[in-house]
C-alpha cells in the first residue's frame, strides 16, 4: 500500500524523502494510480507524514525528479512508465470498476472477503485430492458445459479492434447470465472476470483498454462456480492473420495437451504429465514454462494434485481407483460401494517460442510474461478421471482427441 501524494499541480516535481527510508532509488520509483487523479504513489516504507512517523526532525535526505505524467488523448495511460517490459506489449489503463454480480448468484468464500484469500484452499492444503460423490460428479460436468459455453461465446469475439476490457464485460455478463460466478474476480484481488494473456503474455494477464492489433495472439482464460463448483478452461487465438511463427506456437501448444491427456487413465503417474509435453515443444523449437502448474479443481478452484508440464518433475500421486460416497438419504447410504475415484485436474501447458522458459511479472503483481519478449501461447482443459480412462470435462464439440 502506498501514498497518495498531492495533485501536481500543486506539488513540486522535484520531492524529497530521508535517505534511511529508501533502500535504493529503484525502489522508490513512482507510478501512476489507476483512479486518473493527478497524483503518484510512493511506497508507505519512503514516505508517510515523516515528522510523525520518526517522531524526530529529518537530518538527511535524498532527492530525485519524479517524471511529469502525461496522459493520452483519450485519457489512457501506462501505469508503470518505469518497469522495463521484455516485449513490445504495454498496459492500457485506467481499468474499468470491479463488475457487479447479482445477489442471488452463489460465490466462492474468497469473493466475500475483502483480501480475495481462498481460506477453504488454504485449509486443505497438503491433503490428497477431494473423493467426489456421484452428485458432485454431475455438478463438475455441469459446470464445466456452462464454461466453454462462454469461453466459445468469448471467442467469437476475438477481432482486431476490440480491447480485452470489452472481452472481459462479454465474459461477466455471460457467466452471471447463467447464474453462475465467474471465479477469476476477486481470487486473491484479482480484478476482473476473466484472463487475457495476449502475445509474450503467459498468463494471468489482466484485462484494458488496449485494442487488439492485426498479428496478435490473445489466450482467454475463462472459470465459473456453479452450483458450489468450478470448471477451468482456455485457449490461445488467432487475431486476424498471424504469421507463421505465432501459427506454430499455437499449433505446439494444442498438440502438447493433446498428448498429456493421452496419457490420462486409472494408473497413470502424475509426473509423466510433463513426460509427454516436453518433447514436442522442443522439437518445434518451444520451452516449457516451468513456474506455473496444472491443478486439482471442483468445489475449490485450485487443490491437490499439482501438475507439472515438463519432465523429469517430482510430481506425486497416481490416477488410482478410490472410493464415491453415495447421498447420506440414498438407499445405498449404509456402506461404501468400489468404484475409480473421479479425480477432477487441469492440464493446462504453457509454451513459449524460444528457448526461454521463465518469466518476469509486471508490477500489477499478476500479469507474467517472457523475459525475451517472445509469444508465448496455452490451452487448458478440466478432467474427469474415468474407469476406463479420461473424460474431457470442457471439451469443444468438434473434439478428437
Amino acid at each position: 500500500m502506498g501514498v497518495q501524494l498531492p495533485s501536481l499541480d500543486e506539488f513540486p516535481t522535484r520531492y524529497t524523502v530521508p535517505k534511511h527510508k529508501l533502500s535504493s532509488r529503484k525502489s522508490a520509483i513512482k507510478t501512476r494510480v489507476p483512479d486518473m487523479q493527478q497524483a503518484f504513489v510512493v511506497p508507505s516504507s519512503a514516505v508517510k507524514d515523516v515528522s510523525k512517523q520518526i517522531g524526530k526532525p529529518i537530518k538527511s535526505f535524498t532527492s530525485w525528479h519524479v517524471p511529469q505524467f502525461k496522459p493520452s488523448l483519450d485519457g489512457t495511460f501506462n501505469p508503470f512508465p518505469n518497469y522495463a517490459y521484455s516485449g513490445t506489449l504495454r498496459p492500457v489503463y485506467p481499468l474499468s470498476p470491479k463488475r457487479p454480480v447479482p445477489d442471488h448468484i452463489p460465490r466462492p468464500d474468497y469473493a466475500e472477503r475483502g483480501d480475495g484469500v481462498p481460506i477453504s484452499e488454504m485449509r486443505t492444503a497438503g491433503h490428497p485430492p477431494r473423493i467426489l460423490s456421484a452428485d458432485e460428479i454431475e455438478k463438475m460436468r455441469t459446470a464445466s458445459r456452462l464454461g466453454r459455453e462462454v469461453l466459445d461465446l468469448a471467442a467469437s469475439h476475438v477481432r482486431p479492434g476490440i480491447t480485452t476490457e470489452e472481452i472481459d464485460a462479454i465474459v461477466h455478463q455471460a457467466t452471471v447470465d447463467r447464474n453462475a460466478y465467474p471465479s477469476p474476480l476477486g481470487y486473491r484481488n484479482f480484478p476482473k472476470s476473466v484472463c487475457t494473456s495476449v502475445n509474450e503474455v503467459i498468463c494471468h494477464g489482466i484485462p484494458d483498454q488496449r485494442k487488439l492489433r492485426e498479428g496478435d495472439i490473445i489466450n482467454l482464460d475463462v472459470s465459473l462456480f456453479y452450483q458450489g463448483f468450478h470448471s477451468d478452461l482456455n485457449a490461445t487465438y488467432p487475431v486476424g492473420t498471424i504469421d507463421e511463427d505465432s501459427a506454430k506456437l499455437i499449433r505446439t501448444t494444442r498438440e502438447c495437451l493433446d498428448a498429456a491427456i493421452r496419457v490420462c487413465k486409472p494408473g497413470a503417474l502424475f509426473r509423466d504429465i510433463g513426460k509427454a509435453i516436453e518433447p514436442i515443444a522442443r522439437t518445434n523449437d518451444c520451452a516449457v514454462v516451468r513456474t506455473y502448474t496444472g491443478h486439482g479443481v471442483n468445489d475449490l478452484f485450485h487443490t491437490a494434485p499439482n501438475i507439472p508440464h515438463y519432465a523429469k518433475n517430482k510430481a506425486v500421486g497416481t490416477m488410482k481407483p478410490g472410493m464415491v460416497r453415495y447421498p447420506a438419504n440414498s438407499p445405498q447410504s449404509w456402506s461404501w460401494l468400489t468404484h475409480r475415484l473421479h479425480q477432477c485436474f487441469t492440464i493446462e501447458p504453457m509454451i513459449n517460442l524460444g528457448t526461454k522458459w521463465e518469466t518476469q511479472h509486471w508490477d500489477d503483481s499478476w500479469t507474467a510474461t517472457t523475459v525475451d519478449g517472445k509469444k508465448s501461447a496455452q490451452f487448458e482443459e478440466t478432467l474427469l478421471i474415468t474407469e476406463t480412462g479420461v473424460e474431457v470435462l470442457t471439451a469443444a464439440r468438434d473434439f478428437v482427441l
